[in-house]
């Protein structure tokens, strides 16, 4: 099951390599991205290790994770989405697209894969995603691919120097087969 690339309407999901540490730099060293994230903006070190972890984790079998770069047409990685396994047939979702390609659909394309993914190949039951209160377009990405919002998270995640709440979505494999069909 490794590497994998899934094909989504305008992205590609496709597995991270060690020479995207430069566009995910671009990302993640990124503070208007990192706003909406559960970590601050990481440097050009930390960034590396970070590609180079998923790397690794992507091989581990069984996968606890698919951490997988978001790519243009060109093969380059404009964002990431992830599925971190966390139990039982359940999932987190996470996602993010650099800024300088907000507006054009490609989050809710890379949510919508790895959701896909993740109930037809992995055979979920449950996806998550806690998406800060603020964050209008994560909230609406969510809504779009028909997550139901469950509440809020209470001082979830420590970022940007402050504590943060986070709202929690979530969608059932049953309600994806009603939407996805």
């Amino acid at each position: 099951m490794y590497p994998i690339t899934i094909p989504g309407r305008v992205i590609t999901l496709r597995e991270l390599r060690p020479d995207d540490a430069a566009d995910a730099l671009a990302i993640v060293g990124d503070d208007r991205v990192t706003q909406w994230l559960s970590f601050d903006s990481r440097d050009q070190a930390a960034t590396v290790a970070m590609v180079e972890g998923a790397v690794s984790r992507a091989q581990i079998d069984p996968r606890i994770e698919y951490y997988l770069a978001v790519a243009n047409t060109s093969d380059r990685m404009i964002g990431f989405a992830r599925l971190g396994l966390t139990g039982h047939q359940a999932a987190k979702l996470g996602y993010a697209i650099g800024a300088e390609h907000w507006g054009h659909g490609y989050a809710t394309d890379a949510a919508r894969t790895i959701i896909d993914y993740g109930f037809r190949e992995l055979k979920l039951h449950r996806i998550t995603a806690a998406i800060g209160p603020d964050n209008a377009s994560s909230i609406g990405v969510a809504k779009r691919l028909g997550m139901q919002y469950e509440g809020r998270l209470r001082d979830h995640v420590f970022t940007n120097g402050a504590w943060r709440d986070s709202q929690l979505y979530s969608i059932l494999a049953p309600e994806w087969n009603d939407t996805a069909g």
